[in-house]
């Protein structure tokens, strides 16, 4: 989800374009292609890295390095965002095209998807127009020959004047030929001469008029043609990084400047501005990769994506795309909340054990008992209830959620989705980084990075908080469990739990709407932008590597994020609660404090003061407000919900204060990691405390409506 420690790998920073190599032999090899097309997986493949594979747009947003040795050379590989174009419009497609241009690697390894390879086919002629030294490997073989797509590599290779290679890299096949021929290119046994792209008379004219002059400055340093057809077409981002490469910008060169404009005046001349120019040299490379495809591959089957399409019909259409969507969310639901009941009691029993063992030691060594107060009652015991209360769900969520990642219905729910954020001025791909706020709030911020408008960035990451993070889930599920499961049978009790739950999220899901709707006509005013969204081909996930890379790779991660800001927070809610003024302790004080304003919102003072103890972990909310009622000074551990039902009830718990609690903990401030990522995401503090702000104020006024709307009526 772009949040944990292998999710991209050993970062490449954006404006390190140069690799440094470990000898002189070192190659350093860079792995480019379009998303979706099997890229990292050669890269895990060859490197052994654990980098995640994801079926959508924008996953690896930083270059990732690994190293593999073939016939006593070490390779350094490094696998650079997924890309459609070198014409950059997003951060990711910058770092791409970057390094590919600049970083001098000594071969660029361009993946394509033979089932889709004519699409796949137009980066790698921009490419070549880079670079000579470039091998194509053509992935997912296996595919294609199931729907009957038919590639004669030598023809392709021919077409192209560089080496292609056929893998299958999931299995591994094709992969060692691919570094035969990586190595050959890479110390210059194979000379390669790529197909040169010629556009329309007046283009190439102004590319002859300005070639000179840029070959003259650049000095073998950049493809001068190349360079020249790109000053052509204006771009900021891609003369910035020009002049971070060679120094000095040579736009304001004199030679280069002159000839410029000459080549310009020569393009208008002839009626070609900025945007007639990139439409005719996209149209040239388009058309040229039509050719190339239809030489060299032979289609058996003409209805090869029948599959594709009439799912597509039934998971996209406007009839049933919704409705199975929310099923799915449904089901994921029920299987987490009916499968993480009985491992999360064990481990609670576990872990709660341990603790009596930590407490004879304790004893043993004649501790005071403050000490062990504060780190065996205070620490340990809140890190027993995050661990016992997170890991169990996380470990069925994550990997539920991962299969639909891979299988690829995550970009379906984006289209589905995206005619409701267009309508709130917001970016379709919110709906994706919106899903992954489930897991991880602060995964979710992260994963905004795949919105290319920093404003439609921006509304996704302030309002990602809207959706209920995996913290949360367990303080919504005890309440909907405790006060309202109980209106139906025994039998159904546990579905019944899941349909209201799914209600929940669906009402999150609108918020998050209406708050991106708010943001987008007052503090980040525009209109949203279009984008493609590639629907990829649909694939049988890997069930055990989706298995071990969630829990190693999410689960595992988030829990020891929480868990390293549980246990301060441990030690602060038990020093608060047993730290006496008087007859009270500071946790009292607190609590007394902020009841009259709880009381207007239909909370009260301990629940609040359990919302604002929890800021560094949602998932202690439920404990503290126990350990607040009982005046234990501990967090407490109960056996069953209905203990806990009893206790709330007797502390003065209604239906009204049950739902005006779920309201606040769907809407209320981000924890301190999600505030943390925000501030590191936006390297703004303003837009950091307008996180906090936003949702922290409207649960607020939602709950006061709610509360007082309800008294009003009477029925509360």
């Amino acid at each position: 989800m772009g949040l944990t420690h292998q999710s991209t790998g050993a970062p490449v920073a954006h404006g390190e374009l140069r690799m440094e190599k470990k000898s002189r032999n070192d190659r350093v090899i860079a792995l480019a292609g379009n998303p979706n097309v099997g890229k990292s997986t050669v890269f895990n493949a060859l490197t052994g890295m654990n980098q995640h594979t994801r079926n959508w747009q924008g996953k690896t947003v930083t270059n990732a390095q690994g190293y593999y040795t073939h016939r006593a050379t070490d390779f350094i590989l490094v696998d650079i965002p997924g890309t459609y174009s070198l014409m950059a419009s997003s951060a990711e497609e910058v770092v791409a095209r970057d390094f590919i241009c600049f970083g001098k690697p000594d071969t660029v390894v361009v993946v394509a998807d033979a089932t889709c390879l004519e699409r796949n086919l137009n980066l790698v002629l921009q490419i070549l127009e880079v670079t000579d030294n470039v091998v194509v490997c053509v992935n997912l073989l296996d595919e294609a020959k199931k729907k009957g797509i038919q590639i004669n590599l030598q023809m392709l290779s021919e077409q192209l004047g560089v080496p292609v290679v056929g893998t299958s890299a999931r299995a591994g096949v094709g992969l060692t030929e691919l570094m035969d021929r990586v190595e050959e290119v890479s110390f210059r046994r194979l000379n390669t001469s790529p197909l040169p792209v010629f556009y329309r008379p007046e283009i190439e004219k102004a590319i002859a008029l300005v070639e000179p002059a840029v070959e003259q400055t650049v000095q073998n340093r950049i493809d001068a043609r190349w360079v020249s057809l790109k000053l052509l077409d204006p771009d900021e981002s891609l003369e910035e990084s020009l002049a971070t490469y060679l120094g000095r910008d040579i736009t304001k060169e004199p030679l280069v400047k002159g000839s410029l404009k000459k080549a310009q005046r020569l393009l208008r001349e002839h009626g070609i501005g900025p945007e007639e120019l990139r439409d005719s040299v996209v149209s040239t490379i388009v058309a040229k990769s039509e050719t190339i495809y239809q030489a060299s591959v032979i289609l058996k089957n003409q209805e090869y994506n029948r599959r594709d399409r009439r799912l597509d019909k039934l998971l996209t259409s406007k009839a049933t795309g919704i409705p199975i969507m929310l099923a799915l969310l449904c089901l994921i639901f029920w299987l987490t909340i009916t499968g993480a009941n009985y491992p999360s009691q064990l481990l609670s029993d576990l872990l709660f054990g341990f603790q009596d063992q930590l407490t004879q030691w304790f004893t043993a060594m004649h501790a005071p008992d403050w000490l062990h107060g504060a780190l065996v009652l205070g620490m340990y015991r809140t890190l027993a209830w995050v661990v016992s209360v997170m890991l169990p769900p996380m470990a069925i969520f994550f990997p539920l959620f991962t299969l639909l990642e891979d299988s690829g219905y995550l970009p379906r729910i984006a289209f589905n989705m995206d005619k409701f954020f267009k309508k709130a001025n917001a970016h379709g791909k919110q709906a994706l980084t919106m899903c992954m706020g489930f897991g991880c709030n602060a995964c979710g911020v992260i994963g905004c990075r795949i919105i290319d408008s920093p404003r439609e960035r921006l509304v996704a990451v302030l309002t990602n908080n809207f959706v209920p993070c995996n913290g949360r889930f367990p303080t919504l599920i005890a309440i909907i469990t405790m006060f309202f499961a109980g209106m139906v049978a025994l039998p159904v009790q546990s579905l019944f739990s899941t349909l209201l739950l799914t209600v929940v999220i669906v009402f999150s899901v609108a918020v998050t709407l209406f708050m991106s709707k708010f943001l987008s006509k007052t503090v980040l005013k525009g209109v949203p932008s279009s984008f493609a969204l590639e629907l990829p081909p649909y694939r049988r996930p890997q069930i055990g590597k989706v298995i071990v890379r969630s829990i190693f790779d999410r689960t595992l991660f988030v829990l020891g994020r929480a868990a390293a800001v549980a246990a301060p927070a441990g030690l602060l809610i038990w020093v608060l609660s047993n730290v006496m003024i008087g007859e009270m302790s500071l946790l009292a004080y607190c609590t007394s404090f902020l009841d009259p304003f709880a009381q207007m919102i239909g909370l009260d003072g301990v629940i609040l003061m359990a919302f604002i103890l929890g800021f560094p972990a949602n998932e202690i909310v439920i404990p503290i407000i126990l350990m607040s009622y009982l005046c234990t000074g501990n967090l407490m551990d109960l056996e069953n919900l209905e203990q806990l039902r009893t206790i709330l009830v007797d502390n003065g718990w209604t239906w009204l204060t049950a739902v005006c609690t779920m309201i606040f903990s769907l809407m209320h401030f981000p924890c301190g990691t999600t505030c943390w990522t925000i501030k590191k995401e936006t390297k703004s503090w303003k837009w950091t405390a307008l996180a906090f702000v936003l949702p922290t104020v409207s649960g607020m006024l939602l709950c006061f409506f709610v509360a007082n709307g309800a008294r009003l009526l009477g029925l509360a």
